[in-house]
């Protein structure tokens, strides 16, 4: 059995940063304290990148948010970033920061990125997990389609039979090489057809280990039962059902949608009844961690500490394979680092590739950080006490 993390311990949190990174650190979550200049900047980065001025934008992000969120620009760039975590006994998540696109092209090209990325986890002990976006391989249109039972043209169902032989071919790689796949989440008016072909590739994949991993929203409010559903339909058909657990991301794109097209608002009603779905998603999953497998990934302290007590209380041993943790990286550092230290297996989420693809993801993370009440306001907290500890800033 593992023991307790302290969350509070910062030393053991930041060991891995030397005073230089530490401070620039510290003043790049200061900087996001300031809500107007972060969401001017943003304003004006987002503007320039759709207009095609890229460089002065990568000129300001590259030794900034790009340095603190992001492993670097290739896989081969990232290595220093997953040896320094992995000393510490975390692994890195390899995720291809590439989004929106919609071309075959492009389709093809990050279904290269992500089997080079199996190909490059199964050589580096530090990286067990690859990430993969569904709506980088399959058009959003299409998807759209599949949930909604509309019928696809020939030609549309030709480009669908075309993207899931990748998939398929991606999830096999996977599986030969002995590299979990985590499936992310998408919105809830094209998850249907993601989890059903999410469900079909774990039939296949996760009848011994848990291969493949769909991604639960819980700030939806049929996540949870859907979630239960899913665990109960894997135990009859003899597979593991495996899940990352999330509270979410597209708050905002959800209550337009539905409002929109005047559809039942599907968020939770508040913040504190996603908090409990997901601790309740949590607690089903560890209660029956035999056929389920589960990555708590979180950046919140209280379900992560649930998580842990509830493990121990069932005499679950902290590196059991099936009990997972993971946090973004440059972020919730005193939650890895801890867990790791007390034995678990922790990750950290690691976007790589070049700087003006990954604009979309880092405008995100800077959004999240720029409420002084928010994650923010917590990471540069932490970053200042650890600041005093060293007596890099006075203790006044």
């Amino acid at each position: 059995m593992g023991q307790l993390p302290d969350f509070d311990n910062t030393e053991l949190a930041f060991a891995y940063k030397g005073d230089l990174a530490l401070m620039r650190d510290y003043s790049i979550f200061k900087m996001m304290s300031f809500n107007t200049l972060v969401n001017t900047g943003i304003f004006i980065a987002d503007k320039l990148v759709k207009s095609g001025i890229v460089f002065p934008v990568e000129l300001g992000i590259r030794p900034t948010v790009y340095s603190l969120f992001c492993g670097g620009t290739s896989l081969a760039r990232s290595e220093k970033k997953i040896a320094q975590l992995y000393r510490y006994g975390i692994d890195s998540i390899l995720d291809y920061g590439v989004e929106g696109k919609e071309s075959e092209e492009d389709f093809e090209k990050t279904a290269t990125a992500i089997r080079q990325a199996i190909h490059f986890a199964a050589d580096h002990p530090g990286v067990r997990i690859v990430c993969s976006k569904f709506t980088s391989l399959i058009p959003f249109h299409i998807l759209e389609k599949l949930h909604n039972g509309s019928a696809l043209t020939d030609e549309e169902q030709q480009w669908l039979d075309t993207c899931q032989q990748r998939i398929e071919d991606i999830a096999a790689l996977a599986a030969q090489k002995g590299i979990i796949l985590f499936i992310d989440a998408e919105e809830s008016w094209i998850q249907r057809p993601l989890d059903e072909l999410t469900l079909e590739l774990m039939r296949k994949y996760n009848r011994e280990k848990p291969v493949i991993y769909n991604t639960i929203q819980l700030y939806l409010r049929d996540r949870l039962d859907n979630f239960r559903s899913f665990v109960r339909q894997a135990q009859e058909e003899g597979f593991i059902y495996a899940a990352k657990l999330v509270r979410g991301a597209y708050m905002e794109k959800e209550e337009a949608y539905a409002g929109k097209h005047g559809l039942p608002n599907p968020v939770q009603h508040s913040k504190a009844d996603t908090d409990r779905a997901y601790d309740e998603a949590v607690a089903f999953a560890i209660e029956n961690l035999e056929k389920v497998a589960v990555c708590v990934a979180t950046h919140n302290e209280a379900s992560s500490m649930r998580a842990v007590q509830l493990a121990m209380q069932k005499h679950i041993p902290a590196n059991h394979p099936h009990l997972n943790f993971a946090q973004l990286l440059g972020m919730s550092d005193h939650i890895s680092f801890n867990l790791a230290k007390a034995g678990y297996n922790v990750s950290k989420y690691m976007p790589y590739g070049p700087v003006r693809e990954v604009i979309p993801y880092l405008i995100r993370r800077a959004q999240e950080n720029s409420s002084v009440s928010g994650q923010m306001g917590r990471e540069l907290q932490l970053h200042t006490r650890e600041m005093k500890r060293r007596n890099l800033i006075p203790d006044l």
